[in-house]
């Protein structure tokens, strides 16, 4: 079993717990759903939870919902605690580098505030 935190920035702000509060009941629901997949099972198929090439060690939530493609991108610590750090609506095929650098940085914010 993994434990699933927030990132909040030093102002105590989650930019993840702002972008559900921006979704409605159904997509929150779904995307709670695939949390709990992550949460508690120890092998998840990659159409819900992927590491992304090229990158610092982020991985991706994915979530699918009619026509609706929700990402939140987040990253390990301690191996067991996925901090997820931004979530957005997917409008493309890629997911868009300036939100695996936004996670990346949030990492780096992260470690450093943790030490």
């Amino acid at each position: 079993m993994r434990i699933i935190e927030f990132y909040r920035t030093q102002t105590g702000v989650s930019p993840v717990e702002e972008f559900l509060d921006s979704l409605n009941d159904k997509q929150t629901a779904k995307i709670t759903w695939v949390l709990r997949i992550i949460r508690d099972y120890e092998r998840v198929s990659k159409e819900y939870f992927k590491k992304l090439v090229s990158t610092d060690d982020i991985w991706e939530v994915r979530i699918k919902l009619g026509k609706d493609i929700f990402r939140i991108l987040c990253f390990f610590d301690d191996g067991k605690i996925i901090i997820l750090t931004n979530g957005f609506v997917k409008k493309s095929q890629k997911t868009p580098s300036s939100e695996i650098r936004l996670a990346e940085n949030r990492k780096r914010d992260y470690q450093e505030r943790k030490k």
